[in-house]
């Protein structure tokens, strides 16, 4: 067998090594959760900020400029106002499944950044403990299902209200996560056989050189679309649309409820962002051209590139949302089950057939899996293309040429005007 891919099998073997874990006083383990929900509630609070303004920015506005300086202090004051408003509870509701789907929105949210590594062996109050709360065999998987959990919050806050509109929205959510999880699931599929571990920590590891959104390409593209779908978020925003549904499933919802649904949007987008930079982004390992420098990977300094790479998704995400209009129902119906499943599905078998000549002894180099990666991208992305453009003109039925002094001109039946003598003089 060739000495290149016995290291590579006996590495990725060797990256399950959780022994790292479990070993922190019970202090330490307080201190890392609760900065785990600094972290995550600061980063919300800033990133409604820069939202407003990167969206003012783009649509020629000023955004926020009243609170604070330069509106800094905006998403607080909006927090604070919307925690002392009154809360309105409708008298048709289910009151008990009502209270609680924020909560259940809410909390999965909070709970999928347990195994999100943020950087190495670091010493804290002279104890050596990775910057991560916690890992396991199958984390990938437990982020998979915790996050699968948030769907009920929305499903229930739907139902509960008793009105039509959130019903329909509960529904819409159901139907998204359905669909785009099968996708994003596949995509996990790809990197479990190129890292030969589930654990977060261990994919991060595998990716020393090389990132996954190099090698598996077709992956990243998918991911990337399926984690929108996923969050709800524009263009894919289907269950809260407001041109349809008023305001979807948290239409009948006010004051710190409403305020729940928000901060688990957010604290998703940024969940699903830092999943994309563990699994596909070398994790907190430094980018090009830092990584020349010894000390990059060492220290505190990787919490720094994974908090930018993680800002990095979430500026895509108001990018996103600043310049695509929603699409149609049955359109994102289409691009999930036509367009994102079934490429899912050929990526992880030709990824299957890679690992499986490279485990066999066949020296395959890595740059065949990228180059088919970018070819199935391509057809990916012109296929994507494709479906969104308008049919032909020769392919649509030809309406009848309507004159103005037909009755139905402008799709209305209006009487003819009767000729007066000025008419007629002219």
């Amino acid at each position: 067998m060739n000495p290149l891919i016995t290291s590579r099998t006996t590495a990725a073997s060797g990256y399950t090594d959780l022994s790292a874990f479990g070993r922190d006083p019970w202090w330490l383990v307080i201190v890392k959760a609760l900065a785990v929900f600094v972290y995550l509630v600061l980063t919300v609070l800033v990133a409604i900020y820069v939202e407003r303004k990167i969206l003012a920015r783009m649509q020629m506005r000023v955004g926020p400029n009243r609170v604070g300086p330069r509106g800094i202090l905006q998403s607080l004051m909006d927090g604070i106002k919307l925690a002392l408003k009154e809360g309105i509870t409708p008298t048709g509701v289910d009151r008990p499944v009502y209270l609680l789907a924020p909560i259940i929105a809410v909390v999965p949210a909070f709970m999928a950044f347990a195994v999100i590594p943020f950087g190495p062996l670091v010493s804290v109050g002279g104890t050596h403990t990775p910057l991560q709360l916690t890992d396991l065999p199958v984390a990938v998987l437990y982020i998979l299902a915790v996050t699968s959990i948030g769907v009920y919050g929305i499903v229930l806050a739907g139902w509960a209200s008793g009105s039509t509109y959130p019903l329909l929205g509960g529904l819409r959510s159901t139907a998204q996560v359905i669909s785009y999880e099968v996708a994003m699931g596949l995509t996990f599929a790809a990197v479990f056989l190129e890292a030969g571990t589930m654990a977060t920590s261990g994919i991060v590891k595998a990716q020393y050189g090389t990132w996954f959104a190099f090698l598996l390409l077709p992956s990243f593209v998918i991911y990337v679309t399926s984690m929108v779908g996923e969050t709800n978020r524009a263009p894919f925003d289907l269950p809260e649309a407001e041109g349809e549904l008023v305001g979807g499933f948290h239409t009948e919802y006010s004051s710190l409820k409403f305020a729940m649904f928000m901060l688990a949007e957010y604290v998703n987008m940024t969940t699903v962002s830092a999943l994309a930079t563990t699994l596909f982004l070398g994790g907190w390992h430094a980018p090009w051209p830092l990584n020349l420098w010894s000390g990059a990977n060492s220290g505190w300094w990787p919490v720094l590139w994974f908090t930018l790479k993680v800002w990095g998704f979430l500026f895509v995400f108001m990018w996103l949302r600043a310049t695509l209009p929603r699409l149609r129902y049955d359109q994102f119906m289409n691009l999930g089950w036509k367009l994102l499943i079934p490429f899912a599905l050929v990526w992880v078998m030709l990824v299957a057939v890679y690992r499986g000549l490279r485990t066999g002894g066949h020296d395959v180099h890595p740059g065949v899996l990228i180059a088919v990666g970018v070819l199935v991208s391509l057809v990916l992305l012109a296929l994507l293309l494709r479906s969104g453009r308008r049919p032909r003109e020769a392919q649509r039925p030809t309406a009848p040429r309507l004159t103005d002094d037909d009755a139905t001109a402008g799709g209305f039946p209006v009487p003819p005007l009767r000729a007066t003598k000025e008419d007629a003089d002219a």
